[in-house]
């Protein structure tokens, strides 16, 4: 039996060994395509245009979940994407960034449309009710929960990362909070020099 026993250990040991090592991602981020393969939104801009993602097939898309009257975070986010843009030069005509309200309760499209554009006149913000809300959150795998304050208004603790695109609506990558903004450039122009 212990003779059995050994020879199944050797087995697996040696199947292991033989088995192709995992090559190292090109990328910065994550990549969740696996996990959110049919992520999609079906949303309404600031200007009262539907939209989905295939609406941006061509581009890279960079999508971020947040508020207006975040803190933090968002303004941050916002912010830093606006340098990526910059420091993209000619190739930011090829990335859309979108900013995803998930507290359409408070922000209206007209609010949309003067924070968003406030940090690169190319931003779009989009929004939906409750449910289209919550629907193009969980496809994104996006939590956020309102956290009321002793005044009666409230914040909204949410998920930070970035997703990045590709031109064909893949891959699907996640980055985190405050990525270096040299590190999503690199990720960009590689999402776009896949794609040609």
């Amino acid at each position: 039996m212990w003779k059995r026993n050994i020879y199944f250990l050797l087995l697996v040991a040696s199947l292991t060994a033989c088995s192709e090592p995992d090559m190292p991602s090109p990328y910065h981020a994550a990549d969740v395509t696996w996990q959110h393969s049919k992520a999609n939104f079906h949303l309404t801009d600031f200007n009262g245009k539907s939209r989905s993602l295939e609406d941006f097939s061509g581009k890279v898309v960079i999508l971020f979940f947040g508020y207006t009257h975040c803190p933090e975070v968002c303004p941050t986010t916002l912010a830093d994407l606006a340098q990526v843009m910059h420091l993209l030069g000619k190739n930011a005509d090829r990335v859309q960034v979108l900013f995803i309200t998930l507290d359409p309760e408070r922000d209206s499209p007209e609010l949309l449309s003067q924070f968003v554009p406030s940090f690169d006149h190319a931003f779009l913000g989009l929004y939906g009710d409750a449910q289209a809300t919550a629907q193009a959150a969980k496809a994104f795998g996006v939590s956020y929960e309102k956290q009321f304050n002793k005044n009666g208004s409230y914040t909204l603790d949410h998920s930070d990362g970035t997703y990045l695109i590709g031109i064909k609506g893949r891959p699907l990558l996640l980055s985190p909070y405050q990525q270096k903004t040299e590190f999503l450039v690199q990720d960009i122009n590689m999402l776009l020099s896949v794609g040609r």
